[in-house]
């Protein structure tokens, strides 16, 4: 069976920075692959372009440029935020907020969005709430391993049952 949509795709991978030899940013194995409905604009659409028609048992190895994965980096996601929004009873919260540390915030409409602290200054903290891999060359090497039909409930909700699933 071929990968196309409305398939739960499982599969393993080896994402890198740049090419086949570059950093390892992340591996999924077999222990627990990646299981997917295939097709419900979930993923990035050049991955699915990559995956799209194979089938169980083959391997796979593609380049993504920045404009095919996360973008490019955006000066105007790096933005300096009052130290007083990480006040927490009239004191700045410095055990969370360090150079490097990760912070979930909310935008303007409430929804959740993580930022890399860049700076601590005097009044101001210095944020950049690009995706961690804005700007990069991205490499996806693996295999598939099991191509098979969706439930008419997967389908329905939009994603991958039982087991490796998301229900509980």
């Amino acid at each position: 069976m071929k990968i196309s949509n409305d398939k739960v795709v499982t599969l393993t991978y080896t994402l890198r920075s740049n090419d086949e030899n570059g950093e390892i940013i992340q591996q999924v194995n077999s222990d627990r692959p990646f299981v997917h409905l295939f097709g419900n604009g979930t993923l990035l659409p050049a991955f699915e372009k990559n995956l799209s028609g194979l089938e169980a048992g083959e391997k796979f190895g593609f380049p993504l440029t920045p404009n095919e994965g996360y973008g490019v980096t955006s000066e105007e996601a790096i933005i300096d935020l009052e130290k007083s929004i990480f006040e927490v009873d009239g004191k700045f919260d410095d055990d969370l907020v360090t150079l490097g540390a990760v912070l979930t915030m909310q935008d303007q409409h409430g929804n959740p969005l993580e930022g890399l602290v860049l700076e601590i200054g005097e009044d101001t903290v210095k944020m950049d709430f690009n995706h961690p891999l804005a700007g990069k060359h991205l490499h996806f090497s693996g295999e598939v391993l099991d191509v098979r039909e969706a439930t008419a409930e997967e389908t329905e909700h939009g994603h991958v049952h039982g087991p490796h699933g998301h229900h509980h």
